[in-house]
């Protein structure tokens, strides 16, 4: 095999360990560790020296370790076996996870079975890059992310879908108001993940619920997905015809108030009362009576008008006076008896029926 003389990893940001394809170097060997990079020499699968960002030769003082494993002579230029794993420790985000299959559990709302699942992101970071490599990756030559997630998939799987199946039945939350806990699932969650992560030199920074997996599709979650957001739509209707209903009615007090202003504002311009409007209203009615040309009427019409006051009174009076202007008893002689109803003949004074005076 080829001795390499420079030892360096540049990949992409999804892999968390990858082991250099050469297994042969020299004591002039480059070793280039990046920033946020570790390198670890692994010998007969035990993890040896662990070099941090930096660039190294790899002579006798760089590699205690080794040398005391394997007895480097120090020629500088006689090659040696071992294997390097290079450790990437930034923070990788926007890793997918999901349940492999859904829980089945009662909607305590509605009391009938639904099978749902739940999906989301996370973001990690390597710690302990000893414990990693020792109790995770053992002779794999790769970490990256779908094979971080598969390994941890059991533990996943299990508490994520107790976890929510239990809290959905212990607070009774049912499946159309879940989605509005997702923050406190993702919450909850982490807390209770994070331990498992960092028993393998891992840092579980976020952990998100971002989807609830419900049945649709299924019949019965249907109907009942129609019922429960018909009864929301339902009071929502009601709510906006009420509204609409004090609207209408404010809208009424309202013109019914200016109509009253300005019927106010009419009289003051016109220098009279409501009273006084009232009264010549009586007036008007009695003058325009089928009796108002007899005496009687007329004094009922004046009569009204002692409660109108002011020009106006004075203006019906004199025209109420200048209907009766002209009019005589002589033109005011009753035809009809009174009491009985009889006419009378000609001039007679009594009636020839009952005896009344005329």
């Amino acid at each position: 095999m080829e001795i390499i003389d420079i030892l360096k990893y540049e990949g992409d940001n999804t892999t968390f360990i990858w082991k250099h394809p050469c297994e042969d170097f020299n004591t002039q060997t480059q070793l280039i560790v990046h920033e946020s990079q570790e390198a670890i020499f692994f010998m007969n699968g035990q993890a040896l020296d662990l070099f941090e960002a930096g660039r190294y030769t790899l002579e006798t003082e760089n590699i205690p370790l080794l040398k005391k494993a394997i007895n480097i002579p120090t020629d500088g230029k006689t090659p040696f076996h071992c294997e390097v794993y290079f450790i990437n420790k930034t923070e990788q985000m926007a890793i997918k996870w999901g349940t492999d299959s859904k829980v089945d559990y009662i909607d305590p709302k509605y009391n009938f079975p639904l099978s749902i699942g739940a999906s989301g992101e996370m973001s990690l970071n390597v710690t302990d890059s000893r414990k990693l490599l020792i109790k995770l990756v053992g002779t794999e030559s790769i970490l990256n992310q779908e094979k971080l997630i598969s390994f941890f998939k059991g533990i996943l799987m299990s508490k994520v879908k107790n976890y929510i199946a239990q809290t959905m039945k212990k607070e009774e939350i049912n499946i159309f108001e879940v989605d509005a806990r997702l923050d406190e699932f993702s919450l909850e969650l982490k807390n209770k993940l994070s331990k498992d992560f960092e028993n393998y030199g891992i840092n579980l920074n976020q952990f998100v619920v971002t989807t609830i997996l419900k049945p649709d599709g299924n019949k019965q979650y249907e109907t009942f997905k129609e019922l429960h957001f018909r009864q929301y739509a339902d009071v929502m209707d009601a709510n906006i015809r009420k509204k609409v209903s004090i609207i209408d009615s404010e809208t009424e007090a309202e013109k019914l108030i200016i109509q009253t202003k300005a019927i106010a504002q009419k009289r003051t311009q016109e220098g009279y009362t409501y009273q006084e409007e009232r009264g010549f209203d009586v007036a008007q009615d009695a003058a325009n009576n089928e009796a108002t040309g007899q005496y009687t009427n007329a004094g009922i019409g004046l009569g009204m008008m002692s409660g109108v006051s002011g020009t106006i009174a004075e203006k019906v009076n004199t025209n109420v006076t200048n209907a009766f202007v002209g009019i005589t008893p002589e033109n005011n002689i009753k035809t009809f008896c009174t009491n009985c109803g009889n006419k009378f003949i000609n001039d007679e004074k009594f009636c020839a029926k009952c005896g009344k005076e005329r």
